[in-house]
């Protein structure tokens, strides 16, 4: 899944579950509600694929409420060549029933500046992924996050990259 597999899933998953879930309601398919906000804090690997494996951290702020079934977050990562990404997009969690397990595909749109390391083919970088975790009853949440990296074709070299890394994330009140 080395492409935008993880956004067109947040879309259809999230536009599914809006239409059964939210549109009937009186707030509407896109109604705001509140939800726990969280600050994530992660890191791992960039795969070596077209990349040379490399160490990047991650920080990732959930906002503390929804539209129809999608989060907001802001995040930024920092390569270990001192790349740097920042975008702002969608979150959008699965649970199963009573469970502490969890899913969430995110889609965010994002700058990012090589910094001498590694080249995306342009400043106009797009990332989506996976999250699988475990949340403990203080609302703690533990991860393994796959993401991928690229600009979507818009630039003619568009390499492309993926980063696995273990995630902790905590609610901000």
């Amino acid at each position: 899944m080395a492409d935008g597999t993880f956004a067109v899933l947040l879309l259809i998953l999230g536009l599914t579950d809006m239409s059964r879930n939210y549109c009937g309601t009186e707030t509407g398919c896109l109604g705001k509600s509140e939800t726990t906000p969280r600050l994530a804090f992660s890191a791992g690997q960039v795969l070596e694929r077209r990349a040379s494996a490399a160490s990047e951290i991650y920080m990732r702020y959930d906002l503390g409420h929804k539209r129809g079934p999608f989060g907001n977050a802001f995040g930024l990562s920092v390569g270990e060549e001192g790349e740097t990404w920042v975008g702002f997009g969608s979150t959008y969690t699965i649970e199963f029933g009573d469970s502490p397990f969890f899913a969430e595909l995110h889609s965010m749109p994002g700058i990012y500046f090589d910094n001498g390391g590694f080249d995306l083919g342009g400043p106009i970088e797009f990332r989506s992924g996976l999250e699988l975790g475990y949340e403990n009853r203080q609302g703690w949440r533990f991860g393994l996050s796959y993401d991928h990296r690229s600009n979507a074709g818009i630039y003619d070299d568009n390499p492309g990259i993926e980063t696995v890394q273990f995630r902790v994330s905590v609610p901000t009140r």
